[in-house]
């Protein structure tokens, strides 16, 4: 007996960065698309074929992009604004990137025509709770769709010509439009009956060229949905069931719980479901219970959002209660979302020591963890050396003075009580500072750091070659403070900042200054496009007046690392990922 495991998606950008060079090569005109979507399908293939060797069963494709996966989908339904020139049909590859960055109308640096007189790119926002960022498909009450070209069965296709057959991924169509904008305030979501012929179609595409499965993301099943979102779901899904019968659906959620939604998602016709148990391990008893005979299980216990270990023996025992109450064939185990949003491979880090390295698990790891988890399972009982070195791992850590430090403890039980609260009232501190700093009513200043000059990039990158003295350097620095004040004070501003010539990346900055972090030289995610981040985590457990039963109290980002804006002065720094033990 053995039960599958199921990966949802994994990160485009390459173990060293690759797309993010091959795009910006292509878009300054230093090589041909023909070299960039060379450095696309190499990626591709390098991601099929590792999961395949780790043993993953049900590897996804269509789940890289070269810019962002909304985009992806509002290309391939023909949700085009007419400002871009595309007038039907294959969308050239410069439409596609002057929807993702813009255009200015004229022609590329790479000699392309730009399409589109001027226009600007669709508007970007943040993918859920996450920080990547997805474009915003742009419709309208009069907006047709129309298949431009099934990308899903190109992907397909393309894995299978290598011996990896996948699982398709595609975003549903009623996320797609509730996450789109109308220009005209009209509600996307009317334009479903429009939509639904041109996924269906995509559907059955993949049907006809042998896909036994496909995976249709509606992460929308975690919002608060309106009755009519949750119909359109309904009526959605029913025709799909009618219209491509042979074609099984992964129907996934993640980011969340059910909620309200769980009883319109456990009662779709689909032949399986997948659920965030990271986010939500409560509903799960109930997912279990309640799932139609017959249906598939896609178990997200392996959190795809943060890069600690997961403790391998509790997933176990808890696990195993869920596939006692359902058939083996009927369950899978998964990531809680794609691996979109960790770093690539831990083992790239070098630089870390190895306690600490053996803590972390990136999306490579994930996948390791999974194969793991699935053949613990069914070899119950049984502990290999690997299960052994994830106890220990986990272990150490829950009781490391890296994560648990008595002096911070004891200073945070210090300030207990009234210490906690303000002894004067808003209006006192108000008046106060009104008096100490006698600023008008609407003061002017400026957000706080300045532009970072290519002469200060220049110096700092000296200095930390050797080639410029502390003292030189921070002569330098204090020089650059001046002036960038006293312009300040010519212009007239009230409140003056100092224009922080003294960092590099704000986060990273910070964390030097403190205890307690390390830094990454390789762990880079996606934001957006080319735009990678090395984003900083911390991990609290328990504060000391809780109780401290072993349990994680949470991982989260304790702010977003600037954006990777690439080499610029040639020294090799970008901003590097923090990490909170």
């Amino acid at each position: 007996m053995t039960i599958k495991t199921a990966n949802l998606g994994f990160p485009r950008i390459g173990r060293h960065r690759e797309l993010k060079f091959a795009l910006e090569s292509y878009w300054s005109g230093k090589s041909d698309r023909a070299a960039l979507l060379e450095t696309a399908a190499r990626l591709r293939t390098d991601n099929w074929l590792m999961q395949k060797e780790k043993g993953i069963d049900v590897v996804p494709s269509n789940d890289f992009s070269l810019y962002d996966y909304v985009l992806d989908t509002a290309v391939m339904v023909g949700a085009i604004p007419s400002a871009y020139g595309w007038n039907g049909g294959p969308v050239d590859l410069d439409v596609y990137f002057a929807m993702a960055r813009g255009s200015n109308g004229g022609r590329a640096a790479c000699g392309h025509a730009h399409h589109g007189d001027g226009v600007p790119a669709l508007e970007m926002t943040k993918w859920f709770d996450t920080n990547y960022h997805y474009l915003v498909p742009e419709l309208g009450a009069e907006q047709t769709f129309e298949l431009t070209a099934n990308k899903p069965l190109e992907a397909l296709l393309e894995a299978r010509a290598i011996g990896v057959e996948t699982r398709p991924v595609l975003l549903g169509p009623v996320t797609f439009l509730k996450l789109g904008k109308a220009r005209d305030g009209s509600n996307p979501l009317r334009l479903l009956e429009r939509l639904l012929p041109v996924y269906a179609k995509i559907l059955a595409e993949l049907s006809n060229a042998g896909a036994e499965w496909v995976q249709l993301d509606e992460p929308c099943l975690v919002l608060d949905l309106t009755d009519d979102e949750r119909q359109a779901l309904v009526h959605t899904y029913a025709a799909f069931a009618a219209l491509v019968p042979d074609l099984k659906i992964m129907l996934a959620s993640y980011f969340g719980a059910l909620g309200d939604n769980f009883d319109t998602a456990i009662g779709l016709p689909v032949a399986g479901l997948h659920v965030d148990l990271v986010r939500a391990p409560e509903q799960a008893a109930e997912v279990v219970a309640k799932a139609a005979p017959g249906q598939v299980l896609s178990l997200g216990i392996i959190d795809g959002r943060n890069i600690w270990k997961s403790d391998l023996a509790k997933l176990r025992q808890t696990t195993a209660s869920f596939i006692a109450s359902k058939h083996r064939d009927n369950v899978q185990l998964a990531p809680s979302c794609s691996l979109l949003h960790l770093p690539i491979d831990v083992t790239l880090e070098t630089a870390l020591d190895e306690e600490l390295k053996s803590w972390l698990a990136f999306a490579t790891q994930k996948l390791d963890e999974l194969k793991l988890l699935a053949t613990a399972l069914v070899e119950d009982g049984r502990d290999d050396a690997a299960l052994v070195a994830n106890s220990a791992a986990t272990q150490a850590r829950l009781t490391s003075v890296r994560v648990h430090d008595p002096i911070v403890a004891g200073r945070l039980a210090e300030i207990e009580g009234m210490e906690q609260k303000r002894q004067s009232t808003f209006r006192r501190r108000q008046d106060a500072q009104r008096r100490r700093f006698d600023l008008p009513l609407f003061p002017t200043t400026t957000i706080g750091s300045f532009p970072q000059s290519a002469e200060v990039r220049k110096a700092r990158s000296m200095h930390d070659k050797g080639e410029l003295s502390y003292v030189d350097y921070m002569a330098f620095l204090e020089r650059e403070t001046a002036a960038a004040v006293r312009w300040q004070q010519e212009i007239g501003l009230d409140v003056l900042v100092h224009g922080e010539f003294e960092r590099n990346d704000m986060v990273q900055y910070f964390g030097e200054q403190l205890s307690g972090f390390a830094f990454t030289k390789h762990a880079w995610v996606q934001s957006y496009g080319s735009r990678y981040v090395r984003p900083p985590y911390h991990l609290w457990r328990c504060f000391p007046s809780e109780p401290d039963d072993g349990r994680l109290v949470g991982i989260c980002p304790v702010a977003d690392a600037e954006a990777d804006e690439g080499d610029a002065d040639g020294t090799g720094h970008y901003p590097e990922l923090v990490i909170r033990p």
